[in-house]
């Protein structure tokens, strides 16, 4: 990419680099808040969608036309990779992924198939492909996967969970077994996300929603190793790396110890204190509640400029969401959050 304007903006502030102004995106902004994206899903599921590379492009392509946000993310779902391993599942709305045979054995372990994606997962690679020749440095392009922890909790529990008693009896009860099931997926992750850098994404984003169901010293003990290996793999590709969890703000000691380039939080911690916690040698994404989304602009606003201020003009902010955009959000006050951080920081 070329220029210092919007094409680079993302990418410098991952860098901790100046910028013109804070850049902004949204986890989930590809989805169902927009109604052209909900007239897709009138005509096709979500996986459907993932698995055709026009679809997917167009679907990840819409909140930068819509928006004017300074990032795409790749339209895709966090269980694709796992198909090909042989793990049969579906996606049940309003509930998530529902997997038919939750990994109970060493045998189920082993049966986990090795995962190439130039040849198990073309679609996706093709569908990075079209958007960054649709985009044309426009902005830049976000891949991703989860992590292996919140793989594992979804092989494991077998469904979105609340409090995630199997996979935590499975670590404490076959630690063996728990960390033969990381060891494999963690190697899945980082073949999937060199495929995409490979297929031309300028950032990765490693999703681990579920890591707050834990309590430091076994985050420490049984995800964090894996997920280093993971940024320690891919630091030689060159992209900036972001690490997002949730309801962590305990972690963040040991969530700097990553690698990452880019930590993401939620709201559930003030983000000048989460970056304190971390240090100045990280970027941090984040973090408006997006229920605060639902409400009249003005509230949007009041949240929107205490992140700003707390911020404080430090280098390395990107402005998004503490989660994904919620689906009955107006798609005014998104576009109108977008001006208001470019606006405020500009």
């Amino acid at each position: 990419m070329r220029g210092d304007g919007r094409s680079q903006r993302f990418l410098r502030a991952c860098r901790r680099r100046p910028v013109d102004r804070t850049p902004v995106w949204f986890m989930r902004q590809a989805g169902r808040y927009l109604p052209e994206y909900r007239r897709m899903r009138r005509r096709h599921g979500i996986l459907e969608i993932c698995k055709d590379p026009e679809l997917s492009a167009r679907a990840t392509l819409l909140p930068v036309e819509r928006l004017g946000v300074d990032a795409a993310i790749l339209f895709a779902d966090i269980m694709l990779p796992l198909e090909p391993a042989g793990v049969r599942f579906r996606l049940v709305e309003g509930l998530g992924p529902v997997v038919e045979s939750p990994i109970r054995s060493l045998d189920d372990v082993e049966g986990l198939r090795p995962v190439k994606p130039e040849r198990d997962l073309p679609y996706v690679l093709e569908s990075i492909r079209r958007v960054k020749g649709r985009l044309a440095g426009m902005v830049p392009l976000i891949g991703f996967s989860a992590a292996p922890f919140t793989l594992a909790a979804y092989l494991v529990e077998g469904r979105p969970s609340r409090d995630f008693w199997a996979v935590k009896g499975l670590m404490y009860s076959q630690p063996g077994l728990w960390h033969a099931l990381m060891k494999r997926l963690a190697g899945m992750v980082v073949e999937y996300m060199r495929a995409q850098v490979a297929a031309g994404v300028d950032a990765l984003q490693l999703f681990d929603s579920w890591a707050g169901c834990l309590s430091p010293a076994d985050y420490e003990e049984h995800v964090l190793p894996y997920t280093r290996d993971i940024f320690r793999s891919l630091r030689p590709l060159g992209v900036p790396m972001i690490y997002f969890s949730t309801g962590t703000a305990g972690h963040l000691d040991l969530i700097r110890t990553l690698g990452a380039d880019v930590v993401g939080i939620d709201w559930r911690v003030r983000i000048d204190d989460a970056w304190d916690a971390l240090g100045d040698g990280v970027a941090v994404q984040g973090n408006l509640d997006p229920a605060a989304l639902l409400a009249d602009f003005e509230v949007v606003r009041a949240r929107a400029m205490d992140i700003i201020d707390r911020v404080g003009g430090r280098p390395g902010h990107i402005f998004n969401l503490g989660h994904g955009v919620l689906p009955n959000t107006p798609v005014e006050n998104l576009r109108r959050l977008v001006d208001l951080v470019h606006d405020a920081t500009g």
